[in-house]
């Protein structure tokens, strides 16, 4: 199983879309587009919510 990391070199925001690209070999603009189109479809707050506490959980890849 591969670990979950933040991205460096690949982010916007924080990394973690990069991060989750790199490690299912996806572009992470998809990614990107997921976390709006479940954003927009749940309430925006559960997800901006996760996003944070991603940011100070996971790691970044210079990290490990």
């Amino acid at each position: 199983m591969k670990p979950i990391y933040r991205s460096t070199k690949n982010k916007r925001l924080a990394g973690i879309c990069g991060g989750l690209g790199e490690i299912f070999q996806l572009d992470p603009v998809l990614i990107r587009l997921l976390f709006i189109f479940i954003a927009v479809t749940t309430g925006i707050f559960p997800l901006v919510l996760t996003y944070i506490v991603g940011w100070f959980i996971i790691p970044a890849d210079d990290e490990l």
